[in-house]
């Protein structure tokens, strides 16, 4: 997987929009954080899962997701790109833009309109 393919998946929401944070690639709604690249590693971070769920995912796929001491205390796990399958990303996207995208766009989207902005 490559951040195009991120872009691909991510743009599919309803007032997402491409971005930056930190000064590398991002997904955000209203200026609100969704993902970003991490260069350093080409990594995901992939935030709103909880330190069990992300112990989880270690433990299984280890390949894939992963932590630094940086994000250790945050809900937070890290994605490498390159094996990360674009199924596996798209519920961590919807996940973190039904937090963040206003209320009346998530139930648009849910309800099965389209837009909502």
């Amino acid at each position: 997987m490559t951040w195009d393919d991120v872009l691909a998946i991510g743009l599919r929401l309803p007032g997402m929009e491409a971005s930056t944070s930190y000064g590398t690639p991002a997904l955000k709604v209203r200026g609100r954080l969704v993902t970003r690249l991490r260069a350093e590693d080409d990594s995901l971070v992939l935030l709103s899962v909880p330190p069990d769920e992300r112990e989880m995912l270690m433990e299984m796929d280890s390949r894939v997701f992963h932590i630094t001491p940086h994000y250790q205390g945050y809900p937070t796990v890290l994605a490498r790109l390159a094996p990360l399958e674009p199924e596996r990303l798209g519920p961590f996207l919807v996940r973190r833009w039904r937090e963040v995208a206003p209320k009346r766009i998530v139930a648009r989207f849910e309800a099965g309109q389209v837009g909502g902005q």
